[in-house]
């Protein structure tokens, strides 16, 4: 993948860097792996506002994801590489032999007309998915399961990938790309290679409308307001708060921790991230 310019005839233009879409090689997604995704607009099952500044943005349809390969033993075909507007990561349409359809995350370098499979007896080669104790330490592994048949729930964005240092007692060693190391359960599945798509964080949306299209609506600063709506508001002229940094229901933020110290995965943790 590579970002294209464009010729700075507006201003907007003179800062836009997006993806050229190169990879790309199907444009219309499988109709038996989508469904309908109805924008919540913030709102979790009770209709309450859970995430501010949402809202908005295109319809989108929702790619049914295959997290878990669990079809072991199948040998799978690449059939064709395509964009989602759901994630950062670029999928790949899957034909298996048996006739079944699937999509998962693309690697860095799937093309199409390669061959991957999944099972504990497969080669470590980019594409399969296997156990984390079938995988040599030191290869890149991305989609990386936290209970054993429950799908990959770790290193999926574009980009990622994270590496196996050790395994010992049952348990592997993971580094994330956070610069965590976790014990993650041996059984558990990982993919092999590293998720595609590496430019997505050089990406320059170039100006405001097209952050609407994603969704995403205005922010306000809390030192702008008035004392009623945030802890930031109020004061004669220009003010910083005069206080600690706070969210807009007065709890700290900017560096408070916020992990519940009796969280029971704690003990999981060997290393915490930078």
């Amino acid at each position: 993948m590579a970002l294209k310019t464009n010729r700075p005839v507006t201003a907007a233009r003179r800062f836009t860097e997006l993806p050229d879409f190169q990879e790309i090689t199907k444009s219309t997604p499988e109709k038996s792996l989508v469904e309908v995704r109805k924008g919540k607009a913030g709102r979790n099952m009770y209709g309450r506002l859970t995430v501010r500044h949402r809202g908005g943005g295109h319809k989108r349809f929702y790619r049914l994801i295959d997290f878990k390969r669990d079809k072991h033993g199948v040998p799978a075909k690449v059939a064709a590489i395509e964009y989602d507007p759901n994630r950062s990561a670029r999928i790949a349409l899957l034909h298996y032999k048996d006739g079944e359809k699937r999509y998962i995350l693309a690697t860095t370098n799937m093309v199409v007309g390669m061959t991957v499979y999944s099972g504990p007896a497969v080669e470590p080669t980019e594409g399969n998915a296997l156990p984390l104790n079938r995988i040599p330490a030191g290869l890149p592994v991305h989609n990386i399961e936290l209970i054993p048949g429950r799908g990959g729930k770790m290193v999926r964005g574009a980009g990622m990938s994270a590496e196996i240092m050790a395994i010992e007692s049952g348990f592997a060693q993971v580094r994330l790309p956070s610069g965590e190391i976790r014990l993650v359960r041996e059984t558990c599945y990982g993919t092999v290679g590293q998720v595609g798509n590496l430019d997505h964080q050089n990406i320059s949306l170039g100006k405001a409308g097209r952050k609407r299209w994603l969704g995403i609506r205005p922010t306000v600063r809390g030192v702008v307001m008035n004392p009623i709506d945030h802890p930031h508001g109020g004061g004669e002229g220009r003010t910083s708060g005069g206080g600690h940094p706070r969210t807009p229901w007065g709890e700290m933020t900017k560096g408070k921790k916020t992990r519940n110290k009796r969280k029971t995965t704690s003990r999981f943790i060997l290393q915490r991230r930078k």
